[in-house]
């Protein structure tokens, strides 16, 4: 399928409207490879967060053996997961994020600066917010 598009004050005709039409469906095949994506890292990361025992309430239930050998090794166990589901779960938030942009129409826009995010960046990063120039500021 082939979106067309028209620009405001200009006639597209011969190779232009080509170019145009194929610049369009270059764009929507990426904002839908971008979606299957995204979707997918969802339903990743949520099993590794029900793996790790995180809750849909933002906690996480970290269980050990009786026999497990002292305090102190629990509690640098149990902050090793809570640190690895910390990450996790901001990892779901930023795509969760990135799967609204889409569903709102500003996918590929920096949050920032409201610039385009070089398709670079969003193939390789997916839930990227910011242009390069806005997240090496940060």
């Amino acid at each position: 399928m082939v979106v067309r598009v028209p620009i405001p004050g200009t006639m597209l005709r011969g190779i232009g409207e080509l170019e145009r039409q194929i610049e369009l469906e270059l764009t929507a095949e990426r904002l839908q490879e971008a979606l299957k994506l995204l979707k997918e890292e969802e339903s990743v990361v949520q099993a590794e967060l029900d793996d790790l025992g995180f809750t849909s309430d933002g906690k996480v239930d970290v269980h050990f053996d009786e026999g497990f050998a002292d305090a102190a090794q629990t509690t640098s166990e149990r902050a090793r997961v809570l640190s690895l589901a910390d990450g996790l779960k901001q990892r779901l938030d930023d795509v969760q994020a990135a799967l609204h942009r889409i569903e709102s129409g500003t996918y590929g826009k920096c949050e920032r600066c409201g610039n385009d995010i070089a398709p670079e960046r969003l193939e390789a990063i997916p839930a990227a917010p910011l242009c390069m120039p806005c997240k090496s500021k940060k």
